[in-house]
């Protein structure tokens, strides 16, 4: 696991600024602190970077990358891991390749001379993103991993593209332009992004599962991308009926146990996290079984029961003999770290959970761990959200009878009344565009779509001006695949558009690689295997929830492992306490207000209306204002506070002086 970054030149004779490289991968030294290199190759105006933690082959020399192929025509650079590498290491050399180090990265390098990408890419298990330049072609090939595990973000400037592990790795790079886009600050306000996109003009991200490729020809660049892989449920008309529910629990289980046997394999400790949900407590439970050690077991608490899973972690490690290390968070740390948090996250956060897993990796580095697996994904591939559960009853039990559908509706009211205003919406909202391409609105984007009439109050009246006609919804409905929504169940539909946008936009960026990779840690979420998500679209909606059961396959998968407690246990959100929820956090996120958010500091950046802020923060201390109302005024908040932060950060900051500092501090230079 690692941070990667590049050059790639329009004209081929444009020198390469290797202490440039160098800079680029300094900026992302909390991404790989063992060790750096940068390669360029000449005359043909294209270098890679690379800043590694080093987890599959220690030796530093010998794993350093970029990798060169030995006829001086291929480079690579990756970032993430390939389980399985060794059995296709072994079948590489018996075809007579020659490795030069021990690590996993290296495959990808001969599979590619060997047989192409397009064959390639079927072979590869695990969380990656990579670059690839090819001299016979003259053109550079960027990956990324399925779900969007690892990041890859790239722009195109006047002299070329430059690509990198994170936003600041292209910043550091002087010809890359740093402002806000009108679109991207919109989205960061409301909290959904278009997928593929980001806050900052020009800066795009590789989508989960595709392969951007830059063609040079004749000084110029040509810019494609192609889809590897999907998720692709089965329509209704064509889902298998050969498995009864048994068979599909087995299948579940078998699956699932593979997924973590893979990511077992490292040559320095692996760890769990573990909050109080099943996700968690399944993937402990089975590291603990397949490991000959207790496996460590890593838990955040929170002062606010009503959030804490704590005691139901605990159980569970109690009852796997893990050595569980709780670490317990206030409002002075949950808002005190935020703002070191966004230099990290590289986005606005609606919830300070964001900080907390921050504080988490940064726990888990200081005991001399790397790796930890978790649980994200589960929710994803079993329907474990509120929002699937809202989106079964209502457009996939057409035929309930009227005494179910008052239960459930009943239910529906009063499960997860903690995150009404959040990932649930008060109020329906209906988007026509998205309608039009799902069939209906999916649930787990209406909160964020209920803020869309929100924020033109709060942009700065050229933004306002810039984006009256724009429409959120319209722009992610358009990048949505239909031919992957159309005929198939309504869960499935929901499902897939939450893995489209808040699991890759959310989930794996705020709460996720960018905050575990802060603190040079490494998270393996076994669920998102490829191999168990293939098995897991075949599992048909009613055994995903059935009846009111969410997750119920998993349930049975695990139900051996699973303290009595959890395995009866409904769905629980695991989120931070929101600031309204506490008087500390509250005066906390005053603080920050007043640094950020005063009539100063908006007048500087140029982003929000003063009026509009002024009047969201009169509106939240009304007393009539609900409770469901704050929540979602809470998450607002956090995203001005972020977008003012992100301003500081990386518009009013110098970041190729701060990168071009780092390097020096480091000692990291060209030899």
């Amino acid at each position: 696991m690692c941070g990667i970054g590049g050059i790639f030149h329009s004209n081929p004779q444009q020198a390469i600024d290797s202490q440039l490289l160098v800079n680029m991968a300094a900026i992302q030294y909390h991404r790989g602190p063992d060790g750096f290199g940068y390669q360029a190759l000449e005359g043909r105006g294209v270098g890679f970077c690379h800043a590694r933690l080093s987890i599959i082959d220690l030796d530093e020399n010998r794993a350093r990358q970029p990798f060169v192929s030995q006829d001086k025509q291929v480079l690579m650079a990756h970032n993430g891991e390939f389980y399985d590498f060794q059995e296709i290491r072994a079948e590489l050399t018996a075809r007579g390749a020659r490795f030069t180090s021990k690590s996993d990265s290296e495959i990808l390098l001969h599979l590619y001379q060997r047989e192409g990408l397009a064959a390639t890419l079927p072979k590869l298990r695990g969380e990656f993103a990579f670059a690839l330049y090819d001299s016979a072609e003259d053109a550079m090939y960027l990956v990324r991993d399925r779900f969007g595990v690892k990041p890859q973000y790239w722009t195109l400037t006047d002299e070329g593209v430059v690509f990198g592990s994170e936003l600041k790795v292209l910043f550091a790079h002087p010809v890359v332009k740093r402002q806000f886009s009108a679109e991207g600050l919109y989205h960061q306000l409301m909290q959904t992004m278009v997928p593929g996109t980001t806050a900052f003009e020009g800066i795009h991200q590789v989508k989960p599962g595709y392969v951007v490729k830059i063609q040079r020809n004749t000084g110029t660049l040509a810019v494609s991308e192609w889809k590897y892989w999907d998720l692709d449920f089965p329509k209704k008309s064509e889902r298998p009926t050969e498995w009864d529910e048994n068979e599909h629990i087995d299948n579940i289980r078998t699956a699932l146990l593979q997924a973590v046997e893979a990511r077992m394999v490292a040559d320095v400790p692996v760890g769990c996290y573990l909050s109080g949900g099943i996700d968690s407590c399944a993937i402990l439970g089975l590291a603990s079984a397949v490991s000959q050690n207790p496996v460590k077991a890593f838990t955040i608490g929170f002062d606010d029961a009503r959030y804490d899973e704590t005691p139901i972690a605990t159980a569970m490690a109690e009852a796997t003999d893990a050595q569980q290390d709780v670490m317990r968070l206030s409002g002075n740390e949950l808002y005190g770290y935020l703002e070191q948090t966004l230099w990290h996250t590289e986005r606005t956060v609606y919830n300070t959970l964001a900080v907390a897993k921050y504080l988490m990796s940064q726990h888990v580095n200081k005991v001399n761990y790397k790796v930890v697996m978790t649980g994200e994904g589960s929710d994803e591939l079993f329907g474990g959200y509120p929002a699937f559960r809202r989106d079964m009853f209502l457009h996939g039990l057409e035929d309930m009878r009227p005494e179910d559908r008052a239960e459930w509706e009943a239910l529906l009211q009063q499960s997860n009344e903690l995150v009404q205003g959040a990932m649930l919406a008060k109020d329906q909202v209906d988007d026509e565009y998205l309608d039009e391409v799902v069939g209906f609105t999916p649930s787990c984007l209406q909160p964020w779509l209920a803020c869309s009439p929100l924020v033109p109050a709060l942009l700065h009246p050229e933004y306002r001006e810039t984006l009256k006609d724009y429409q959120p919804g319209k722009a992610i409905a358009a990048t949505l695949d239909k031919e992957q929504l159309e005929g198939r169940h309504a869960l499935d539909k929901a499902q897939y558009v939450w893995i489209k946008t808040m699991l890759e936009g959310q989930i794996l960026t705020w709460g996720g690689d960018r905050v575990d990779m802060a603190n040079s840690m490494e998270a393996r979420p076994a669920f998102l295997d490829h191999h168990l998500a293939a098995v897991a679209v075949q599992v048909p909606p009613e055994l995903r929830i059935k009846g009111k059961i969410e997750k119920y396959v998993l349930r049975e998968a695990m139900k051996g492992l699973l303290p009595e407690v959890l395995y009866k246990r409904e769905k629980f959100a695991f989120m931070a306490p929101p600031a309204h929820t506490d008087d500390t956090k509250w005066q906390q996120m005053m603080k920050l207000a007043d640094k950020y958010l005063s009539d100063e500091a908006i007048d500087a950046a140029g982003l929000l209306d003063k009026a509009g802020v002024q009047a969201l923060f009169a509106r939240h201390d009304q007393p009539e204002t609900t409770v469901a109302d704050k929540v979602q005024m809470d998450a607002i908040i956090n995203h001005l506070l972020g977008v003012q932060i992100l301003h500081h950060h990386f518009v009013a900051t110098n970041v190729p002086q701060q990168a071009a500092a780092r390097a020096e501090a480091l000692g990291w230079r060209v030899c």
